[in-house]
C-alpha cells in the first residue's frame, strides 16, 4: 500500500524491533499513553511468534520515504458474540507527529482491514485532551460516537475517552501525498 510513495504501510522487519523496544523503555516517547516500563524483550518474543501479523491482532509499521516512523496496529473485538470490528491506534516518533503521517497511515490501515476481512466496523479511541488525534481520526474518515467515561487508568487517574468509527459505507477519504520533505 502506498500514498504516492510516500506514506507506506509494510509488515514488520528484525530491524524494526530496536523503535518498539524504545516506545516500551524510554519514558513519554509514546507520547501521554506512557503507562510505565514494560519487558524490553517483548517484541523480539511477539515477532518469532508470527511477525506481528496475528489473525486477531497485529502491527504494520508506518514508513515516510522509506523510513520508519512508528507503528498502526489492529486487534479484533466482538459485539453481542456475532459481530467482529477491528480497533485500532497508532504511535510516531515524536518528529513525525503534526506533519500528515497519521490519518493518512490511519486511512491506508482502515482501508487495508475493510479489503481483508468481512469487518462492517472499524473504530479508535483517543483521549478527550488529544485534539490532534480527533482531527486526524475525522481526516481519515472516522465520526465521534460519544464519550466512553472513566475508561483508563492513566497519570494517577481514572481519565474519560472519545471512541471514533468508520464503517465499511462510510466515504474514505481521498489519501493525498505529503506535502515537500519535512525537516526531520
Amino acid at each position: 500500500m502506498t500514498d504516492g510513495d510516500e506514506v507506506r504501510l509494510r509488515p514488520v522487519i528484525e530491524s524494526d524491533l530496536e523503535m518498539f523496544r524504545r516506545f516500551l523503555t524510554e519514558p513519554f516517547l509514546i507520547g501521554p499513553d506512557w503507562s510505565g516500563f514494560k519487558d524490553a524483550q517483548q517484541p523480539g518474543r511477539r515477532f518469532a511468534q508470527d511477525g506481528y501479523l496475528g489473525e486477531d491482532d497485529g502491527r504494520l509499521v508506518v514508513d515516510v520515504r522509506e523510513q520508519a516512523c512508528g507503528f498502526v496496529g489492529y486487534h479484533q473485538g466482538v459485539y453481542s458474540g456475532m459481530a467482529r470490528y477491528w480497533e485500532i491506534g497508532i504511535v510516531l516518533l515524536p518528529e513525525w507527529r503534526g506533519k500528515g503521517v497519521g490519518w493518512r497511515a490511519q486511512a491506508l490501515l482502515t482501508d487495508y482491514l475493510f479489503s481483508h476481512s468481512p469487518a462492517q466496523r472499524i473504530q479508535a479511541g483517543t483521549h478527550a485532551e488529544n485534539v490532534a488525534e480527533q482531527k486526524s481520526l475525522v481526516k481519515a474518515g472516522f465520526q465521534l460516537e460519544g464519550v466512553v467515561r472513566a475508561c483508563e487508568f492513566r497519570a494517577g487517574a481514572w481519565r474519560d475517552g472519545y471512541l471514533y468509527s468508520r464503517l465499511r459505507d462510510d466515504p474514505a477519504p481521498a489519501v493525498t501525498p505529503l506535502p515537500a520533505h519535512p525537516a526531520t
